[in-house]
């Protein structure tokens, strides 16, 4: 299968980068503010009823499922992993009655930059008209 796989254009490579790094500039904020805890909560922001003794440890999984992601030979597990914590943003934001699009979309946009970058997803995921 490794010699099947054809290496992407130019434009489609970083094309998938540049998708690649928007979700984790996003992540990697999220991820530090849980880390740091600055002591300031955005106002309207939603109250996610997690214990505070939690919020650093989810920060600490957040960064280095970013971190699995960006790196080219593991990004694949990453993409897997950030998924996985996504669809826990989801569920708590289902569980707070919370609009659930936001991590849904970060989802959905961690995998298309994948996509685009990755010549063997797109070779075990063919894009079929």
């Amino acid at each position: 299968m490794q010699g099947d796989s054809q290496p992407a254009p130019k434009w489609m490579f970083w094309t998938g980068w540049v998708i690649t790094i928007l979700p984790c500039l996003l992540l990697i904020m999220s991820g530090i503010f849980k880390l740091v805890k600055p002591g300031f909560k955005p106002e309207g922001g939603p109250d996610l009823q997690w214990e505070e003794s939690l919020v650093f440890s989810l920060g600490f999984v957040e960064l280095a499922c970013v971190a699995i992601y960006l790196f080219p030979r593991t990004a694949v597990l990453g993409a897997i992993l950030l998924t996985g914590y996504l669809g826990g943003a989801v569920a708590t934001h289902v569980r707070i009655h919370d609009p659930f699009f936001i991590p849904l979309i970060v989802g959905m946009v961690v995998w298309a930059g994948l996509y685009l970058r990755d010549a063997r997803l797109r070779a075990l995921l063919p894009w079929r008209v």
